[in-house]
């Protein structure tokens, strides 16, 4: 009977041990900057609404909506997978899941942790 409990609760530990989150990384507006500079063709998208885009954005931005529905469709067809692709929104939240849709879809993905926001309370701080 123990050996039988043992060996379901091994398999139940590997399950959810093996079970991989989508993992993405997010930076403060120094490290991200850095990431923009230092790594060669990354993708930066800015995932706000399109007035938000207008109002304001980091240079070389590509807008894609997180909040449309066909954001992974837009995504897929103006992104390449072979390309890291760095993301960010207003404060944080839409693009740590706008991240978590593209890694799910296979994109290797760098989120700006406090959004535009934070970058342009560090570029104010510069």
């Amino acid at each position: 009977m123990n050996v039988k409990l043992t060996t379901v609760f091994c398999m139940m530990i590997s399950l959810f041990c093996c079970a991989q989150k989508s993992k993405f990384v997010s930076y403060q507006a120094a490290e991200f900057e850095k990431l923009l500079k230092e790594t060669s063709k990354i993708q930066l998208v800015d995932v706000r609404r399109p007035d938000e885009f207008a109002a304001g954005n980091i240079n070389n931005a590509v807008l894609i909506n997180v909040l449309d529905d066909d954001f992974l469709k837009k995504a897929v067809s103006l992104l390449d997978k072979s390309k890291p692709v760095a993301v960010y929104c207003r404060s944080g939240k839409r693009s740590k899941v706008a991240a978590e849709k593209l890694v799910r879809m296979g994109f290797v993905v760098y989120d700006l942790d406090t959004g535009y926001l934070g970058w342009m309370e560090y570029l104010k701080s510069k």
